[in-house]
């Protein structure tokens, strides 16, 4: 009699393969790690083979799971295919999106609108936050795409374009002009770090006005000419402008605004959504310039 593999299982097992973990691969899945681990352990029952090396923290593929991995990617994608088709194109799920609070707008907003007009049956979360904790979880399957603003993008990256990364003050604010200068960053800001070494290098006396991680509390601190801050070139949040620090105040380089997405995103939906995303982010609607 002939057997059926399952396709929730394999669909499982090219998770991990990619993700190279249950752990990532679980969050992915939007399953536990324990129900990827079980339908693992059903799928190389069913073949009778070991599809994974287990090393260390990382789950290598064995030779057959190399060879396996290739017949999975083809059975889902015509599974996923047939669906489309015979569903008259009525997609379904959701996509978990991170994009950092200050480049969230202009585009964003417009892209979601676009897509839930387009694909009315998938939900997109947007999770706003810094680029360090979207990182982490990203790496552990928590989100599906993310956009970073970065000085050294991982290899997975795909860089859309470089901005400078510009002092920000009150409108015609002199607080930049202060010593020490009081700075206003969250504690997790991946701006912050990169700021004070450029103010170290430079032997200007530094001190924080704030502490804490409410983003409208440091606004607000920037926007009184309490202290000063940094942002990417573009939108500034209201009450303040940049700086034009005349030679004061040390350059600050550029950063790369770059798009991660998971390997096991996939189907019309995330690919228009990643075509938004790289459309917005590299012509201009933030005022970029690509590379």
């Amino acid at each position: 009699m002939q057997r059926t593999l399952d396709l929730s299982a394999l669909r499982s097992f090219v998770a991990v393969a990619e993700a190279g973990g249950v752990t990532r691969a679980a969050g992915l899945l939007n399953l536990t790690q324990s129900a990827v681990s079980m339908q693992i352990k059903r799928l190389e029952e069913a073949l009778d083979l070991t599809l994974f090396i287990r090393a260390a923290r990382r789950m290598a593929l064995s030779p057959e799971g190399e060879q396996l991995l290739s017949y999975a990617r083809r059975m889902l994608a015509l599974n996923d295919e047939a669906l489309a088709r015979m569903t008259c194109g009525s997609f379904e799920g959701e996509i978990r999106l991170g994009v950092p609070h200050d480049i969230v707008y202009p585009a964003i907003p417009g892209i979601l609108k676009r897509l839930a007009a387009q694909f009315p049956r998938v939900r997109i979360n947007l999770v706003s936050s810094f680029t360090l904790l979207m990182k982490d979880n990203f790496a552990r399957g928590s989100l599906d795409a993310i956009i970073t603003t970065e000085a050294q993008p991982d290899a997975g990256g795909e860089i859309l374009a470089w901005r400078d990364l510009v002092w920000i003050g009150a409108e015609g604010g002199t607080a930049w002009q202060r010593r020490p200068l009081r700075l206003g960053f969250k504690d997790t800001c991946i701006f912050r770090p990169s700021v004070q070494a450029a103010l170290e290098k430079a032997g200007l006396a530094w001190e924080m006005a704030f502490d804490g991680e409410s983003e409208q509390a440091i606004e607000a601190t920037v926007a009184a000419d309490l202290a000063i801050s940094a942002r990417l070139g573009g939108i500034m949040p209201v009450g303040t402008a940049v700086i034009d620090p005349r030679g004061a105040l040390p350059d600050l380089g550029r950063l790369a605004v770059c798009l991660y997405a998971a390997p096991t995103l996939s189907g019309p939906p995330a690919e228009a959504l990643l075509a938004e995303l790289r459309r917005a982010y590299m012509d201009g609607t933030l005022a970029l310039a690509a590379e």
